[in-house]
């Protein structure tokens, strides 16, 4: 069949008036197959925690955001390899 590995893009969601979260943890490592709607890590803004899931079934690739770092709603913060 071919063809290039589609890529997915894992973003910071909509938080409402959240204007940005600070990455608390990973719960998930590189290279680890995840599931569609499984929860990959951790985000905080304003004392609350909030998690992240991966919007589709894959390998993650690539990790974008550190522990620690700070991103905003829409950032993408991982990427996977569908399949």
């Amino acid at each position: 069949m071919g063809g290039k590995e589609a890529r997915v893009d894992i973003v910071v969601p909509d938080l409402g008036e959240v204007g940005e979260v600070r990455l608390v943890r990973w719960l998930v490592a590189a290279g680890e197959e995840i599931e569609s709607g499984q929860a990959v890590a951790e985000v905080e803004a304003e004392k609350a925690v909030f998690v992240v899931e991966s919007p589709a079934r894959g390998v993650l690739d690539q990790m974008t955001v550190a522990v620690g770092q700070t991103a905003r709603p829409g950032d993408v913060i991982a990427r996977l390899r569908e399949g």
